[in-house]
Parts: structure tokens; C-alpha cells; sequence
């Protein structure tokens, strides 16, 4: 069996969630179009007949303005710690870039700096011809190869998983191959609540927002339970954010629960109770007690 771990980084909004779940064919990271959408590098197992390779999905690595934002520090921290335990790192781009960012020239000084395999994956190449946005990115960094992929609509998938296969070694397994991702059940149901606010919220409520589960109680756990009862609070830094999460006679988080309850009851194949509450956690982002308690550590 070929096993190892592949680091997928790259800008936010590239395609990196999509391309994790497009290989599981099954969601196991959360999207949207707002970037920061990915805020912790979770662990995705993909198993065939000859190999298991562990996908860690990375946050979006990006410039740091205001350092005083400890979420910010958080996540570039979480692409850096993911690179010290991988195998080969992918660095995903999409085909329609035609300019260099300060983030692009941070990330090649480090991969630069790092003696793996690395793997330059265009993605979105259905949209845009990627022979300019590659051009740019070779010349500011040295891979093994290159390879050009559609996440959403699955080409070129199967070469790809043979590319990376190419780099890793022979070796036991590392998970259960019944293990879809390294993350509890929790987690997944504050990523699928935090996914709505996404979708649902515009400008900066969804990211001065978090989802904190206080109560997760299964019948898989509790013989005496028919439902899954979730208790989540969203929290949020002003008062002003809170109204919006709540939204006018409480439709917003209304529809919030609604669309999270019905995803959940998909992935768990259980009756879901969503009790969802907001409270105001004042900065909570330039606060590590309240990143601690957030699970950003």
C-alpha cells in the first residue's frame, strides 16, 4: 500500500475544500465562496485498493495586516505546522490568475525553504486556460510537476491521485480505511453550522462569527435517546452582529437551524433538535482565552 500525507495550500477560495471532498466523493470539508471558510487543516482519509493518502485541508494563507488578530496568527500557523507533517505538499492556484500576490511570494519563500515533493495543481482549468497562471508560479518556485484539474467537474481527478501516488512510499496503514475524516462528530456539526452563516451573511458577520457546541448528545452515544439533540451558540463580537444573526422576529437564524438540521440529519442518518443561541464574546478573535475555548489553539 502506498500511505502518506499530502498538505493542500493555496489562496483562499482556490478550490482546496472542493478538491478534498471531489476525491472522497463525500463532504468532508465545509464551502463557500467568502474566504477564511476554512479555519482548522482537517485530516481527510482517501482509501482505494493500493493506497491511503491523509489530505490535510488548509486554511487560506494570507498577509497578515493587523497581527493583534490572533485568528489570523492561528491560521497561518495551522498551514505552517501542517507542512512540517506531510509527505508532499500540493499547492493548488486556479487557472484564471494572472497576477502575483504578496501571499503567492510568502508562500514560495517558504515551500522554497522545505526539501519535499511539491506538486503545482491548477485548478478550475475548465473556466481558463492555465499556461499563464502556472508560467507565474513556476518561476517563483521550483516543483516535481504540474498538473491541470477540475475540481467541480472531476478532470483529470484519477491522474492526479496516480501524480501524487507517485511520490509517497510503500508503508501499513495509518486509519481505519472506514474513516472518512481525523475530526469528531462536534467539530462537523460546528463546521456545518458556521458553512450556513457563510452562505446565509454578508461582509464581515461570518467572520467575526464562530460556533461553539455546548451540548452533542447521539443515540449512537445515549440508548435512551431517538434524536440527536445539538445545543450550538454562535458567537459574535458586537451586539450589532448579534441582531443580524438573529435577524428581524428571528427568521435569520431561523433559517440558519433549518438548513443546518437538514444537512445534519443527512450526514448522521438521525432525527436532529437544533437548539441554536448567539452571544456576544467581545473581540473574541485578539483573545486566547476565547480562541482556547474556541477550539483555536
Amino acid at each position: 500500500m502506498k500511505v502518506g500525507t499530502v498538505a493542500v495550500i493555496g489562496r483562499p477560495n482556490v478550490g482546496k475544500s472542493s478538491l478534498v471532498n471531489a476525491l472522497l466523493k463525500s463532504k468532508a470539508s465545509i464551502v463557500s465562496s467568502k474566504p477564511q471558510t476554512t479555519r482548522n487543516s482537517i485530516r481527510c482519509i482517501y482509501n482505494d485498493s493500493d493506497s491511503q493518502i491523509i489530505f490535510t485541508d488548509t486554511p487560506g494563507f494570507f498577509e497578515i495586516d493587523n497581527s493583534r488578530n490572533k485568528l489570523n496568527l492561528y491560521l497561518n500557523e495551522s498551514v505552517v505546522n501542517s507542512l512540517d507533517e506531510c509527505d508532499v505538499i500540493c499547492w493548488l492556484i486556479d487557472s484564471a490568475t494572472r497576477k502575483l500576490k504578496d501571499d503567492d511570494l510568502k508562500n514560495a519563500k517558504l515551500l522554497n525553504t522545505i526539501n519535499l515533493p511539491k506538486i503545482l495543481v491548477a485548478n478550475k482549468s475548465d473556466a481558463a486556460n492555465p499556461e499563464e497562471a502556472v508560467k507565474l508560479f513556476s518561476g517563483i518556485c521550483k516543483f516535481d510537476s504540474v498538473i491541470n484539474i477540475s475540481a467541480k467537474f472531476r478532470k483529470n481527478l484519477g491522474e492526479f491521485l496516480a501524480l501524487v501516488k507517485s511520490f509517497l512510499q510503500e508503508g501499513e496503514l495509518l486509519y481505519d480505511p472506514e474513516i472518512l475524516m481525523d475530526s469528531t462528530e462536534r467539530f462537523m456539526a460546528a463546521e456545518i453550522i458556521r458553512e450556513k452563516m457563510l452562505m446565509l451573511l454578508r461582509d464581515e458577520v461570518p467572520h467575526c462569527s464562530a460556533v461553539e457546541i455546548n451540548e452533542y448528545k447521539s443515540p449512537d452515544e445515549f440508548e435512551n435517546r431517538k434524536d440527536l439533540y445539538i445545543r450550538a451558540s454562535l458567537i459574535t463580537e458586537t451586539e450589532g452582529q448579534k441582531a443580524i444573526l438573529i435577524g428581524s422576529g428571528g427568521k435569520m437564524i431561523k433559517k440558519i437551524g433549518s438548513l443546518s438540521r437538514t444537512e445534519l440529519e443527512k450526514i448522521t442518518g438521525h432525527k436532529t433538535f437544533l437548539d441554536l443561541w448567539v452571544k456576544v464574546l467581545p473581540n473574541w478573535r485578539k483573545n486566547n482565552l476565547a480562541m482556547r475555548r474556541l477550539g483555536y489553539v
